[in-house]
């Protein structure tokens, strides 16, 4: 199978050519660490009705985060993806903290999660310094794993395959 791209002009953010280029490929970017595990930023998260938590407050369980925003075509068709991971696996010791973006008004935030009945942590990032502590986060939906122990095991870019997402929260969960 060949596929044609047409040329793309460079943007300050290279990130933003990857992705179009994968999207134009119709995959999604799987990164991962080069063997070694770097921890997941201390972060505080402030959810919807106001309430903290952090990534302290979680270790011990295996946590995705997800950074998202309600104008993101990607994010909205991952979202069923994401409530069916995280109803699968929220009684063995999984979490899932859904980020919005800066830029994306709370109100709709709140609608989205409230109308689609999230089962999951949303929060918000009013300040984009959650985004800028997991990496500079610009491109959505961006999603990192982390194991039991605080540390990120894969960041995803673009939809995650959810077969493959599935047998590492699987084996993730098993070990101590």
């Amino acid at each position: 199978m060949t596929h044609h791209l047409r040329p793309l002009t460079v943007s300050r953010r290279r990130g933003l050519v990857t992705l179009a280029v994968a999207a134009t490929l119709g995959t999604s970017l799987l990164l991962g660490g080069c063997g070694t595990r770097d921890a997941a930023p201390e972060s505080t998260f402030v959810l919807l009705d106001g309430a903290k938590t952090t990534t302290a407050e979680l270790k011990g369980k295996v946590m995705l985060v997800n950074f998202w925003a309600t104008t993101c075509v990607s994010c909205v068709k991952e979202m069923p993806m994401l409530v069916d991971t995280h109803n699968k696996f929220k009684e063995r010791g999984y979490e899932t903290v859904a980020v919005a973006m800066s830029y994306d008004p709370p109100n709709w935030v709140l609608n989205f999660a409230q109308s689609r009945q999230l089962p999951f942590k949303v929060a918000l990032d009013n300040t984009g310094e959650i985004a800028k502590a997991w990496g500079d986060v610009k491109l959505t939906p961006t999603t990192y794993l982390v194991d039991k122990q605080g540390n990120i095991v894969k960041r995803f870019v673009g939809e995650p395959d959810k077969a493959a997402l599935h047998d590492l929260i699987e084996e993730l969960l098993v070990k101590g």
